[in-house]
């Protein structure tokens, strides 16, 4: 997620190079984490497991896409790879709240303890 952060930022400052970079940086990463994702669902076979499991999915899909835009690129940054960066950024968006919320509706379970 901080390489992806990175490319999105490099993106919005104009150094595509470094975005680039961190793209091909994140990849590896991201692919590993799809893995592990995908053998906690099967072991586990929890809802939440599998569309943690399907959204690295998606971001990877997504940041092959970013690679493969970026690459064939002569002149500056095609809106293909942006688009597609800023995609995988929000999907990481969508996995960081499906984290918070289960742990949230547990806290709202807390209730003061009485004197």
């Amino acid at each position: 997620m901080l390489l992806v952060t990175l490319a999105v930022l490099a993106d919005t400052a104009g150094a595509h190079s470094l975005a680039k970079d961190a793209v091909f940086a994140a990849l590896p990463f991201a692919s590993v984490a799809a893995l592990v994702t995908f053998g906690d669902f099967v072991d586990v076979r929890a809802r939440l497991a599998g569309m943690h499991s399907l959204l690295y999915g998606l971001i990877v899909a997504l940041l092959v896409l970013s690679c493969a835009a970026r690459s064939s690129a002569v002149h500056g940054v095609p809106p293909l790879a942006v688009s597609s960066l800023l995609a995988a950024a929000g999907l990481f968006a969508v996995k960081a709240a499906l984290t918070v919320v289960p742990r949230w509706r547990r806290l709202g379970a807390f209730s003061p303890v009485k004197p």
